[in-house]
């Protein structure tokens, strides 16, 4: 990887668009999603658990965190868009998936039809107004990947939706 952070997250950071995982789920309630939070309707024998070697296009399933009020949040899938290795714990940048089709009529969610690759049960969608931020130890496992180009369609649709 490069030595020094993408042209892609210097512009999210100018625009103020990279939030905490936390923030996602408040918009996306993990119980409104197919898997419903839980991490036995995700698992297939398929799916990767490992450390810290996930990469650019991986869907993975973010474990329990807290809130900054002390409450936890629950389990979710997530796409990585994007990394920082500069930094320790490595920070993954991340769109929130999700089940929720109805919310496709938004301009910043985008389709992602259920595939071999991504493994994903449903068809579902990326939302791709904003970066979540993501370290490793977050992440409980992969689930699947998303080819190139669709990360690539996904970061010019964010480009475009925070240049306005």
């Amino acid at each position: 990887m490069k030595d020094e952070i993408s042209d892609f997250l210097k512009f999210a950071y100018e625009h103020g668009q990279i939030k905490e995982v936390s923030d996602a789920i408040k918009e996306y309630p993990p119980i409104e999603e197919w898997h419903q939070g839980k991490i036995e309707n995700v698992i297939k024998e398929s799916s990767v658990i490992y450390g810290s070697k996930y990469g650019i296009g991986d869907i993975v399933f973010v474990k329990e965190y807290g809130y900054s009020d002390g409450t936890k949040g629950i389990n979710h899938l997530f796409v990585i868009i994007d990394r920082n290795n500069l930094v320790v714990p490595i920070e993954n940048f991340c769109m929130l998936i999700s089940s929720q089709m109805n919310k496709l009529k938004y301009a910043s969610n985008k389709s992602l039809p259920k595939d071999d690759n991504n493994q994903l049960n449903r068809d579902s969608i990326v939302k791709t107004d904003v970066l979540y931020k993501i370290i490793d130890d977050q992440i409980l496992f992969k689930v699947g990947e998303v080819d190139y180009q669709k990360i690539k369609e996904y970061k010019n649709y964010y480009y475009e939706i925070n240049k306005k």
